[in-house]
């Protein structure tokens, strides 16, 4: 275990015009951000990818690219739960959020779940910033023993996402969709793709099958996005503090922990939150979400390894880790996207409720097929099918999509 040195290429103290391209490049990072948050099937970590193939053509220091990449993967997990809640496309990270979301929904308050989500979203980027230095610290005497049990650790937390299902059928369905998600990541992840862009990316498919295909199959013969109510949040101050707060702790674990996803860790969340309802679910899972960039930053700054995609841009465009314009770049992010989740949130469920719900998803199926080929070509498209078969496992047998993660699990067990 190497800790990673922190470099300073740039001088920031005094230097008005670098202070400038940083906050530009923060915000270029959050256009990225919101549009992969916006389109179901894209994910940040692809743009981010796409940013470091292209880091030697950008003028400047890395730096400035590093920033771009942190601030469209923070603002994209403020902007996920908008099509969640829309189009019922959860991105995986808010795959456990997405049936209570709906239900918010149904019920005529989306615009009150945007708001709680960017709430919980807010917070965990508050919280997680001065807890991720004792925690790190702490992280740091327990780490080799933890990644000397990795498989042991993962097939604990497989076991404790299976077991807190409510009842056995629902414990036998989420085995069945660990196995089966588990197989399609061994027999994809590791075969070679090629697709239309300089990086690929097999686990885009993936992931739009696994989470997305299924509730646009199911949402064809539904009757689409209800007229919202007024945006007032009826949870109290107290609540989304201390939901935030559950959030944001089991976040760390995604931060540190390989392997485990933040659907897993807003699993592990729901089980703590679970009978404070529906509103309790969307805080919670957001801040899982947004907490797991501040302490994945963390974590690649002590240990040396990337936990999220975007990290592994950063340290292939070799951006200088320098924690103080990185640390600020998350929270500058966050101030924006907090605004963004509610003004482009209500809009968007605004036209989406204006539409044909049929010819909807068909138009965002047609368009996970063009990314999946377009990201992993021939291949994807197949792992897009085979992924969308075994989403379905889920709603058949009534368990959490969270489990569907053993796409990523069994392979690091195994």
């Amino acid at each position: 275990m190497v800790p990673v040195t922190v470099s300073a290429p740039v001088r920031l103290t005094g230097d008005p015009l670098s202070v400038g391209w940083l906050l530009l490049a923060v915000t270029g990072g959050v256009a990225l951000g919101t549009l992969s948050g916006l389109v179901p099937g894209l994910h940040a970590n692809t743009l981010a990818l796409l940013l470091a193939a292209a880091v030697s053509e950008v003028p400047g220091p890395p730096l400035y690219v590093g920033v771009a990449m942190l601030a469209t993967g923070v603002t994209h997990t403020f902007l996920d739960i908008v099509p969640a809640l829309a189009l019922g496309v959860p991105d995986p990270a808010m795959a456990a959020s997405s049936l209570p979301g709906h239900q918010l929904v149904i019920e005529g308050r989306g615009r009150e779940a945007l708001r709680l989500s960017a709430l919980g979203s807010s917070g965990a980027v508050l919280l997680a910033a001065p807890l991720a230095i004792p925690l790190t610290a702490a992280m740091r005497a327990g780490y080799p023993l933890v990644t000397a049990n990795l498989p042991l650790v993962l097939g604990a937390v497989v076991a404790l996402v299976a077991a807190t299902e409510p009842d056995r059928s629902k414990r036998v369905g989420a085995l069945c969709s660990f196995a089966a998600s588990g197989a399609l990541g061994i027999v994809f992840l590791d075969v070679p793709v090629s697709g239309a862009l300089p990086v690929t990316d097999v686990l885009v498919p993936l992931f739009a099958g696994l989470f997305g295909a299924p509730v646009l199959l199911a949402a064809i013969e539904g009757d689409g996005v209800p007229p919202q109510a007024d945006p007032a949040v009826t949870m109290s101050r107290r609540g989304v503090a201390t939901v935030t707060t559950v959030g944001t702790l089991c976040g760390a674990v995604v931060g540190y922990l390989p392997g485990v996803s933040s659907a897993i860790a807003a699993t592990l969340a729901l089980g703590l939150t679970t009978r404070r309802g529906p509103r309790a679910f969307v805080v919670a899972t957001s801040g899982v979400n947004t907490a797991t960039a501040v302490f994945a930053l963390f974590a690649l700054l002590t240990f040396g390894d990337a936990r999220t995609g975007v990290l592994v841009a950063l340290q292939r465009a070799d951006v200088p880790l320098m924690l103080p314009p990185l640390v600020a770049t998350i929270l500058v992010a966050g101030v924006l996207s907090a605004v963004l989740v509610p003004t482009l949130g209500d809009r968007y469920l605004r036209t989406v409720g204006r539409l044909d719900p049929m010819w909807l998803a068909i138009t965002v199926l047609a368009g996970l097929v063009g990314l999946s080929a377009l990201f992993a070509g021939s291949l994807g498209v197949a792992a897009f099918g085979a992924a969308t078969l075994v989403g379905h496992l889920p709603p058949r047998f009534g368990c959490r999509r969270a489990t569907l993660m053993g796409v990523l699990l069994v392979p690091l067990i195994l």
